[in-house]
């Protein structure tokens, strides 16, 4: 839905205004002899990263089952029978595909008759491998915006090695190439375009001096027309300095029709300004922070909130979809007459929605299973109707249409092969793909228990486990999970994980911890800033019920986790250390005393604090990974893993993390890929030689 991801981005890139800064307090070079590290690409830290990379692959890669375990992950990388995932578009489905032929990957399209095919005939349209090799460049393809409806005209989005940053450059669908003379914005950036017409586009970038906010994202938007410098481009909005994001957006119904105009100030992680341009000013919106704009359907509005809002006599809850008629609206945006569309009940919370041309479509979670509601607004009223799909699954809304009816939902879990199902808005869903076994599934099953954190909280986790498991302590277990920014960690199929791992008798454990979003708004601000240790007691308490439960030790206990996840495992590890064998630390936060200074770390203090705040800084150091890891104290040698190109966490925190420990004299691990940005590496290849290390890592330290 075009409302959704439009805004969806700027609310998630926000940060808290800072007073009573205390700058002196910032550890320096004094302090600390790693900061070196924070130089993503100066000499001497790649002369490091080298030494650090070529050790690692000594101790992992030169084990005998590592080339056999890559193998094993590239295969299913690779897979030929893996389900190709579409966006339904006016001109066919499209799809995004990589593999041994394509590493960097095309884009390509095909009929609906011919996807339902065993062997669908696709036509591409875009070749990236050709293309990075033709300019010279390591092309990672991050996606297109295009014009509504037709949806011919799009600007496709390109970065440099995997960085958030991107370049765009205008290409047309039909012709299947890039657009002489057309819209280009070759400086990379943060930040995006929104089609107004064919001629016109709305740009938030990076424009030079005084466009960024402290947190590096774009703070202004401009009206760019055709034929005309970016230079001289209309600002119509800019928000303050102290915003992580600010910019406009458009209000743009299924038909393509545009309705109006927001803009939005994220004035801290959670908490969003909004605004509606009427008459020519913009109107601040009277709705609180946690609230936002949800989308456009059959003439109504729609807004989420994520906490109680108070208007109008009513209250609505946290967690809520409200909707005003859209005239209305217009008319006077404050006093618009809201209505309650759904609020969830106990254990449950929305996950995402998506619309076609005459309904509205929400992704729920009900005790971390999913469900999907159907709203549809009828005689003035709001109607909604649930989706029959299978039970005890992770189910999302996969792709839908703005012209039509159709709609593809995804249902996954952790030992059944995902499935695709597809609706023309007639009848019940049908199977229209499923992806092949990766792993032998028999015998093994799921289990959901509870530990009880530090103030007595029960928090859930998954247990997978293998087939023929005795409950003797002995087990190789993995323990993982995120625990930040109102994400959930759900059930899907685990693919390499059950391959390499689970076959060979490993178990699996995934944690649902406060800080998430697996039961709403509530379960994520219960530990945030000043309560942000809960979800590391969260974590430390399921690896002490897992233990108690004989399902496994510490000697073969394990912990993994990325980005948050990241700093997650290393709170755990710095903390009781006694608990584990291993602890993998892929692409994390790890400084979290100098994190607002390294990459984009500015941007998440409304999740931790602000450590130049002293009230704030008193909050982050008692957990700080990186000033915790201490002579008197053993750690698990934990294998700490970044990418050079990571704009956004930095490989700073993997780095410093990796020096400290060698500094302490204590075994561990440091790999660095050299592309591949937040998300790891760019193309199959590097992936399947990352889970590879990954894997023989935790052999080595809790099977052999």
């Amino acid at each position: 839905m075009k409302l959704v991801s439009a805004l969806a981005i700027a609310a998630a890139m926000t940060l808290t205004t800072h007073t009573a800064v205390a700058q002196d307090d910032i550890p320096g070079p004094a302090e600390d002899s790693y900061i070196w590290l924070e130089e993503a690409r100066s000499d001497k830290a790649l002369d490091w990263v080298r030494a650090e990379n070529e050790r690692t692959m000594e101790l992992i890669a030169g084990d005998p089952r590592f080339e056999e375990v890559k193998a094993e992950a590239l295969a299913i990388y690779d897979s030929e029978d893996r389900i190709p995932y579409v966006s339904i578009r006016p001109d066919g489905l499209y799809n995004f595909w990589q593999d041994k032929q394509n590493p960097r990957g095309l884009v390509r399209r095909t009929t609906l008759a011919s996807y339902r095919t065993d062997n669908p005939e696709w036509e591409t349209v875009l070749d990236v491998d050709a293309l990075a090799t033709a300019e010279g460049r390591e092309w990672v393809y991050k996606g297109y915006t295009c014009l509504p409806p037709e949806e011919r005209l799009c600007m496709i989005a390109l970065s440099d090695g995997g960085e958030d940053a991107t370049v765009l450059r205008e290409f047309d669908m039909a012709t299947k190439s890039f657009v002489e003379n057309g819209f280009v914005l070759d400086q990379k950036s943060q930040g995006g375009i929104q089609w107004l017409d064919k001629d016109t586009l709305l740009v938030s970038r990076d424009f030079g001096e005084g466009t960024l906010t402290e947190s590096q994202y774009p703070r202004t938007t401009r009206r760019w027309k055709r034929g005309t410098p970016i230079a001289e481009a209309e600002e119509i909005w800019r928000g303050e300095e102290s915003d992580v994001w600010s910019g406009a957006t458009l209000l743009r119904d299924h038909t393509g029709t545009v309705h109006g105009t927001y803009a939005f100030r994220a004035t801290s992680f959670h908490e969003t300004e909004y605004y509606w341009q009427k008459d020519g000013e913009w109107v601040r919106l009277d709705m609180p922070l946690k609230a936002a704009p949800y989308g456009l359907i059959d003439g109504q509005l729609l807004f989420s909130t994520d906490v109680d809002w108070e208007t109008q006599g009513t209250t609505f809850p946290a967690d809520a979809l409200v909707s005003v008629d859209l005239e209305q609206f217009k008319a006077d945006p404050n006093g618009a007459a809201k209505t309650l569309v759904w609020a969830p009940e106990d254990r449950q919370t929305k996950q995402g929605a998506a619309n076609t041309s005459e309904s509205l479509y929400v992704s729920l979670l009900d005790n971390v299973r999913g469900r999907v509601l159907k709203f549809d607004h009828v005689d003035g009223s709001w109607v909604s109707s649930e989706i029959e799909l299978p039970d005890n699954s992770t189910l999302d809304v996969a792709a839908a249409s703005d012209g039509s009816d159709e709609i593809m939902y995804s249902v996954t879990d952790f030992l059944t092969p995902s499935t695709l199902y597809y609706s023309d808005g007639s009848g019940a869903p049908e199977v229209i793909k499923t992806s092949p076994s990766y792993f032998d599934a028999t015998g093994m099953e799921v289990e959901q228990f509870e530990a009880t954190s530090a103030d007595g909280t029960k928090i859930p986790y998954f247990l997978v486990k293998p087939k023929g498991m005795a409950m003797d302590g002995t087990n190789p277990t993995l323990l993982t999970g995120y625990g930040g920014f109102q994400v959930p960690r759900l059930p899907s199929y685990l693919g390499s994980i059950g391959k390499i791992w689970l076959e060979r008798g490993g178990a699996y454990i995934l944690g649902n911890m406060r800080g998430g979003g697996e039961f709403g708004p509530g379960w994520h601000q219960s530990a945030i800033r000043e309560n942000k240790q809960r979800t590391w007691d969260d974590f430390i308490a399921i690896a002490e019920d897992a233990i108690a439960r004989d399902i496994t030790s510490p000697e073969h206990l394990g912990i993994q986790g990325g980005s948050q996840g990241g700093l997650l495992v290393g709170t755990a590890f710095t903390q009781r250390p006694e608990l584990f064998n291993a602890a993998i630390v892929q692409i994390p936060l790890f400084d979290m005393l100098r994190y607002h200074l390294i990459g984009r770390g500015a941007s998440w203090v409304g999740e931790y604090g602000d450590p130049r705040v002293p009230e704030q800084r008193a909050w982050i150091e008692p957990y700080s990974p990186y000033q915790k890891l201490l002579e008197a104290k053993d750690y698990p040698a934990p294998f700490f893993w970044a990418s050079t190109a990571d704009d956004r966490t930095h490989p700073a925190h993997a780095r410093k993390g990796a020096a400290r420990v060698k500094e302490l004299g204590q075994d561990y691990f440091y790999f660095e890929d050299t592309t591949g940005g937040h998300s790891g590496g760019v193309d199959n290849e590097q992936r399947a030689k990352i889970q590879a290390l990954q894997m023989i890592y935790l052999l080595q330290r809790l099977a052999d």
